[in-house]
């Protein structure tokens, strides 16, 4: 069984979107998936679902099975999605709890300019309403990875600027009349322990087998920054999912499946948004400020969710699924610091210079000395979400005057809201240890309801016709959005009782969202392929007398050219994004200095580039049976606005056209190379991000503050059987322990994640 594994980790490189469409390791990732009569469950629900298809695409699609995640069974998603090529991430805490994701130059805070999903169903806490998704499924738990781009990203929706990240869970094993599973434990540096297992499989029952998992994720750290009071900087992570499902075999007349999955999730990590001054950044990188000693996330998630699939015969299909999420989160966070002359001063504000007159003596409180009483404010940023829904995908494959036709015709109606019910207290400075000086009314920060219903439809055509394929599609959005207020006083004393009505706002948003892709087999393994889409992102809800944003709209295209055979493959695809509008939204996790929730207009920003992709075994030049697989990944990006701005919200002011995007390099290029025979394996990966800059406009590329500097990255990972159905296996993480400054938001430089060196075991039955 585990040298079944191995093969398929060596026939699909982690680099790539494309494979060899007949290898066996893809078919039997195939087998595992089919349910239903063949027919993975969720097949008319995602776009692609594996690489067989992700390579079939008229746009750009990376799909990652289980096998790549495995080779360095990384916890943080910002490692995983490196080996998709036009993917931007900027790293926060070092670990990748909350991930900021940028497609294609789009946004990247929080992942608000992308659809982020989990089993065909939305995982923002709420996507509409409210899209900062201060939660992001463990990847230590998946057994797929979807990256979606181009016209194929309209599918999903209701963010189709940049694209899709698409998140599979572990199936229920397929165990007939029996359970089979894994269990994995690995422990490192920083006091760092996983363990993740998985047990399940069927029983046979006449026509219908019933199946039933259970699996949970656990990770948990010390962390690696050294707080003033040496305190925590550490997490934990407890994740638990369970299926029970329904499913017809061969025996069945019809068949169908039904699965319903729920899970749990619950993070606490003593995380915050404070960052380090340039000048302790060069002497200390890894030092946290005495100023963050109180800040704490506690996060707990819930998903529940139904899916049903049914094969009529004759081409019909109808899958439908149901689900209800909610978010509870708390994170206590340092806000802001006043200096000794009682002024508000923003974090970000201070740390960019610290011996300014305004800053020096807030500056001193960030870093343990005595302050003037109530200098540091604290926010008990106290958010609750919840969403729900419910979609249905009805798909005819038929044939038509020679041409082979997959039609989908799908509704989803969908609900989510965001429920902020915030305070903030005051802290004294005192002997390097903070004491609360006054306590805030609760509900006095923020007192308010964002809410969002919509239904959305989309239609779809495969046509297929000899070597040319063409596949139109069209979205349309129907969104309502809801904003009510609540008065803040004495009377306010929790959710249940929150005060009286302040207002109230309704507003309505429709869009149509077509796109186009097409691919042409020109033969000898080559494969033109090209498409074009509209963008689309919706505005957030306003206060009552506000005006709505102008939704953020783009259109999108792309082409390109694959090519591969059983020994190589390779995909060159060029993209350019026009936005007529880019939007950027003010959070927390953006820097702060603007209101929570107002929007800013980019204007007109035009991102153009190149994705390329490349794998080739050379094992067979070297011989003795040695598997060597080697991949390149790399991202060209040139984004840059074509109006001029007085400012861009708190990412630059005096832009003038031609400036670049803020947080946006212009190289990324991931290196994979392996050595491997049946039994063991070692795997070495590179990632190269060149300069970017934290904010833009007059003086931001020489304000060596805002400078986020180039760095190369290695990761080194190996895995040797010591049984049949057992294995060990080690990584280190930033093998050169290289130090970086990760980026500058939301206050002040942060670091990377030092050299981390973790070992396990690996156990399947």
């Amino acid at each position: 069984m585990q040298g079944y594994h191995f093969r398929r980790y060596v026939m699909s490189t982690s680099a790539l979107a494309l494979t060899l469409a007949l290898s066996p390791a893809v078919a039997a990732q195939e087998q595992e998936l089919a349910l239903a009569g063949g027919r993975f469950p969720l097949e008319a629900i995602v776009v692609t679902g594996s690489k067989v298809k992700a390579a079939e695409m008229g746009s750009s699609v990376t799909f990652l099975d289980a096998a790549d995640l495995e080779k360095f069974s990384y916890s943080d998603v910002n490692r995983v999605l490196r080996q998709a090529p036009g993917v931007y991430l900027r790293e926060e805490e070092g670990f990748g709890l909350r991930p900021n994701i940028s497609i294609r130059g789009s946004y990247d805070d929080r992942n608000s300019k992308i659809a982020l999903y989990e089993d065909g169903v939305l995982m923002a806490p709420a996507p509409y309403a409210a899209p900062s998704a201060y939660y992001f499924p463990s990847i230590g738990r998946m057994s797929g990875v979807e990256i979606v781009k181009g016209a194929g990203a309209i599918k999903y929706g209701p963010h189709t600027a940049g694209g899709a990240v698409h998140l599979f869970s572990t199936p229920i094993p397929e165990a007939v009349d029996g359970v089979s599973g894994k269990v994995q434990l690995s422990a490192g540096e920083h006091g760092t322990l996983r363990g993740h297992g998985v047990a399940g499989g069927y029983a046979r029952m006449g026509a219908y087998d019933l199946g039933a998992s259970l699996e949970t994720y656990q990770d948990r750290s010390n962390g690696f920054k050294q707080l003033d009071n040496d305190g925590s900087t550490g997490y934990r992570v407890e994740d638990y999912v369970g299926k029970i499902a329904l499913r017809s075999n061969p025996a069945a007349r019809l068949q169908q499946s039904l699965e319903f999955k729920f899970g749990y999730y619950q993070q606490q990590s003593d995380e915050t948004y404070l960052g380090l001054g340039m000048a302790d950044f060069g002497v200390t990188p890894l030092r946290r400020y005495a100023g963050s000693q109180v800040d704490n996330m506690d996060v707990e998630h819930h998903t529940y969710q139904l899916t049903h699939n049914i094969q009529f015969g004759e081409g019909w299909g109808l899958t439908t699924l149901g689900y209800y999420t909610s978010t509870h989160r708390v994170w206590y966070k340092l806000q802001d610091v006043r200096n000794a002359a009682g002024e508000n001063r923003s974090l970000s504000d201070v740390l960019s210079d610290p011996t300014a007159n305004d800053n020096a003596s807030a500056f001193s409180y960030l870093t343990g000395a005595d302050s003037v009483v109530g200098a540091l404010r604290v926010r008990n940023n106290d958010r609750k979400y919840s969403t729900k829904g419910a979609q249905s995908v009805l798909t005819k494959d038929l044939t038509v005057g020679g041409m082979n036709h997959a039609l989908e015709l799908s509704a989803r109606y969908h609900e989510d809201e965001e429920d902020r019910f915030q305070h903030e207290d005051r802290f004294t400075m005192v002997n390097g240890t903070m004491v609360l000086s006054s306590a805030g009314l609760p509900g006095s920060n923020a007192n308010q309801n964002d809410a969002a219903q919509a239904w959305s439809f989309f239609v779809r055509d495969t046509i297929e016709w000899g070597d040319f394929s063409l596949t139109p599609g069209l979205r349309y959005e129907n969104i309502v959005l809801k904003r009510t207020r609540y008065t803040s006083d004495a009377a306010s004393t929790g959710r249940d009782n929150r005060g009286a009505l302040r207002d109230a706002s309704r507003e309505k948003v429709d869009v149509w969202v077509p796109g186009v892709s097409a691919t042409y087999d020109v033969g000898g393994g080559f494969t033109l392929l090209a498409g074009v889409h509209r963008g689309f992102t919706n505005p957030a809800p306003v206060s009552a007398g506000g005006t709505l944003a102008t939704p953020e709209r783009s259109t999108n295209w792309e082409a390109g050219i694959r090519h591969q055979t059983e020994a190589a493959q390779l995909s060159v695809i060029g993209f350019f994004n026009n936005f007529s509008n880019f939007v950027g939204t003010c959070t927390a996790s953006s820097g702060g200095g603007c209101v929570i929730g107002d929007q800013f207009s980019g204007g007109r920003v035009h991102t153009k580039g190149i994705e390329f992709t490349a794998a080739y075994d050379a094992g067979a030049l070297l011989g003795g049976g040695l598997l060597v697989p080697l991949s390149v990944v790399y991202t060209y990006t040139h984004a840059t606005f074509r109006n001029d701005l007085n400012s861009f919200g708190p990412w630059g002011v005096d832009v003038v056209a031609g400036d670049r995007l803020p947080n946006l390099p212009r190289h990324l290029l991931t290196l994979n190379a392996g050595i491997g025979q049946e039994g063991w394996r070692i795997d070495l990966t590179g990632n190269y991000t060149s300069v970017a800059y934290g904010s833009v406009g007059a003086g931001a590329l020489t304000n060596p503050f805002n400078r986020i500097a180039p760095r190369m990255i290695f990761d080194l990972a190996g895995e040797i059987n010591v049984a049949e159905n057992a294995a060990l296996f080690a990584s280190a993480e930033n093998l050169f322990d290289k130090t970086y400054n990760a980026g500058i938001s939301p206050a002040g430089w942060r670091p990377g994640k030092p050299r981390t060196v973790m070992g396990g075991i690996r156990v399947e039955f």
